[in-house]
């Protein structure tokens, strides 16, 4: 099943929901297959100073992982096209008026924005706002 690349109809029926838990993004510099199975993390990107983990704040804290920010994760729940143009800019640009971080994971079916925790019910209106004027 492809996702939805009209640009009007993604913005219109993204339906952002915040999750409940609160996650970091920590780096591991020597990853193992053991580790990660038990820290069953969000996401991971492989960078050159070591693997990048998005993990629930309590899996980190249980596993000592060291990090900087505590965030809560929006899901965008429309199956966006990975060739969709314009719905990170359309929501970063949102979040920018804000005044709000994001950062943004495109996974196959959806767009999870990550913001800081203080930020995250003001991101969520944001989003629902935005999606209402589509």
């Amino acid at each position: 099943m492809s996702g939805e690349k009209n640009l009007q109809k993604l913005i219109s029926s993204m339906t952002p929901v915040l999750l409940d838990k609160e996650f970091i993004y920590g780096t591991l510099s020597e990853p193992s297959l053991e580790l990660l199975t038990k820290l069953t993390p969000m996401g991971t990107f492989h960078e050159e100073e070591g693997l990048t983990v998005i993990l629930e704040k309590s899996i980190a804290d249980e596993f000592n992982i060291t990090y900087q920010g505590v965030f809560k994760c929006i899901t965008l729940n429309v199956h966006s096209s990975l060739d969709a143009v314009g719905l990170t800019a359309a929501v970063a640009t949102k979040l920018t008026e804000l005044n709000i971080s994001a950062n943004v994971v495109a996974a196959y079916y959806h767009d999870h924005i990550f913001v800081a925790l203080k930020d995250a019910d003001s991101a969520l209106q944001g989003l629902k706002a935005l999606s209402s004027l589509a």
